[in-house]
């Protein structure tokens, strides 16, 4: 068994191209490039048994040499993937079933017949690769670069591949993401973990890739930055999904949903106070912040208006082909793989990182909760659109950490205040007549007397 590490970034096929001359790979490209055309058989029961439970069994042809191959889901966060990996080579090109014993195949399909694994679809494609290395430190790196070009095929459907794979052969993960960010600098590269075998499955049925990454396991006693790195990887990924997933068919939820999670990615960096000092987060909130001003009001203006949801696709089309989503997404990558908030931080922002979630969540909602002046703006509602960030960050941790506080009506209360968010988003190119400013002062009345508010904003 092999464990891969990898990282797949989704290309034009201008930027394919441009990846074989570009000036970092070309000096540190020690093989030259390889090409090889690759036709891949994938396996699975016609009740899809082996998808459900994240697995994937193909059988490749690579010039003379048939390859059996069984690879589980391992872990994917924000597109850097660890799978576990098994190949078998073989004779000829027929499955193998006495291979798939205890010893890779996994519990949950312990009963399930071999014999009604069947075709269902193909992945052929054409593959350039090489060995990409250099001295990173006193420690050597050394990568596959692949560049795929091709087709996967399932029934009537088809879908074009065109990725760069990033495979780690030696050295650490942030290696791969170090590559993919200098690469990313010059060229559009979206960073995305739907694999070749899921592009398949979702041909089948488009509802198979799941957008739901499970929600982040967080408790009363984790740490202030462990909790704040879980929820961040969450919302990134998250997003990645979506943005993949609108790309592929279109449908206006999912780019609404898109940019809640820039919403929150950007009310989190906000949130942390001295643990995550400004000069630490500025990149990523201007590049956020950039990606906000342009989309927030392309949404809005949507809810209302049918012929720009309509246009939304090829505006996003025109967002991919430019760098700023693919480098920011790589850029918070890499910053949350290397703790980079707290690296020049001082003694007190090191003492509220390291403070129990428990106890510093209460702190932010007491303190977050007071700015707010829930009185104050009751009696100037016309104002109120200012403190949207505020109530934002409220949100995001209401959100996704609500679980840890022992306060009764708190789902309650994220409720209430997501209806003042979007209540203040709706209104936000209207005129405040007397009914809108009527509307947020009774959210505001609302809000304030919920027994959850009343216990932590004291």
């Amino acid at each position: 068994m092999n464990k891969e590490t990898e990282i797949k970034l989704r290309v034009s096929r201008e930027t394919l191209a441009a990846l074989r001359d570009h000036p970092l790979l070309k000096k540190r490209n020690k093989s030259g490039w390889e090409q090889r055309e690759l036709f891949n058989q994938y396996f699975d029961t016609s009740s899809r048994d082996l998808a459900a439970a994240k697995v994937a069994l193909r059988l490749r042809r690579d010039g003379e040499q048939f390859i059996q191959t069984l690879k589980t889901r391992g872990q994917s966060v924000a597109g850097l993937s660890e799978r576990n990996e098994w190949d078998w080579y073989l004779a000829k090109a027929k499955l193998d079933l006495k291979k798939l014993d205890d010893s890779c195949w996994p519990a949950a399909l312990a009963e399930l017949d071999k014999k009604q694994l069947v075709p269902i679809f193909t992945t052929d494609f054409v593959r350039e690769k090489a060995e990409i290395a250099w001295g990173r430190g006193k420690a050597k790196v050394v990568i596959e670069a692949a560049l795929d070009l091709g087709k996967v095929l399932a029934g009537e459907g088809e879908e074009e591949i065109c990725e760069l794979e990033l495979e780690l052969r030696q050295g650490e993960p942030e290696a791969l993401l170090e590559l993919a960010a200098e690469l990313a600098a010059d060229l559009a590269l979206m960073p995305c973990d739907i694999s070749k075998a899921e592009r398949g499955y979702r041909l089948f049925d488009a509802s198979s890739y799941s957008l739901s990454l499970p929600a982040p396991e967080l408790s009363a006693e984790q740490s202030l930055d462990d909790a704040f790195r879980v929820i961040a990887w969450h919302l990134l990924g998250s997003s990645q999904r979506l943005a993949e997933q609108y790309r592929f068919n279109g449908h206006w939820k999912l780019l609404t949903q898109w940019l809640e999670k820039l919403v929150e990615l950007r009310a989190l960096l906000g949130s942390l106070g001295q643990a995550a000092p400004r000069a630490s987060t500025h990149s990523l909130r201007e590049a956020l912040d950039e990606l906000l001003a342009d989309w927030r009001p392309r949404l809005l203006a949507g809810q209302a208006d049918d012929s720009l949801r309509k246009n939304a696709p090829a505006l996003f089309a025109a967002e991919l082909q430019g760098n700023r989503w693919g480098l920011f997404s790589l850029n918070l990558s890499r910053w949350l793989l290397a703790r980079s908030w707290t690296a020049q931080r001082n003694n007190r922002g090191n003492r509220q990182g390291a403070a129990p979630l428990g106890n510093w969540l209460p702190t932010l909602i007491a303190d977050e909760g007071t700015a707010l002046q829930l009185r104050r703006y009751q009696q100037q509602p016309e104002d109120l659109a200012e403190q949207l960030p505020r109530i934002e960050r409220l949100l995001v941790w209401l959100h996704l950490a609500r679980a840890v506080l022992d306060v009764a009506e708190v789902d309650r209360l994220f409720g209430e205040l997501n209806k003042l968010a979007e209540l203040l988003a709706l209104q936000a190119n209207q005129p405040l007549d007397p009914e809108a400013l009527a509307a947020r002062k009774a959210q505001l009345i609302a809000i304030g007397s919920l027994s959850a508010w009343r216990q932590l904003v004291k």
